[in-house]
């Protein structure tokens, strides 16, 4: 046994590198994901004027304030 070091694990002689493949598989599994995913909110607007951004705007306040129970 020369150069690999073993330890003895349920009766089963492993391997240093069978263990670190099994702990980072393990760890690599159980980390998730790196970012949540964030979802837009309101879809873009496509106003043809200013006044008529303005009235979709404060139409969707309205409503968001009125789904509030």
């Amino acid at each position: 046994m020369a150069g690999v070091a073993y330890y003895t694990i349920a009766g089963r002689q492993l391997a240093m590198g069978v263990l670190g493949s099994l702990f980072g598989g393990i760890y690599y599994a159980a980390s998730g994901p790196s970012k949540p995913v964030a979802a837009a909110n309101t879809p873009p607007l496509n106003a043809s004027s200013s006044d008529e951004a303005d009235f979709i705007k404060k139409f969707l306040e309205e409503q968001d304030s009125g789904k509030k129970h």
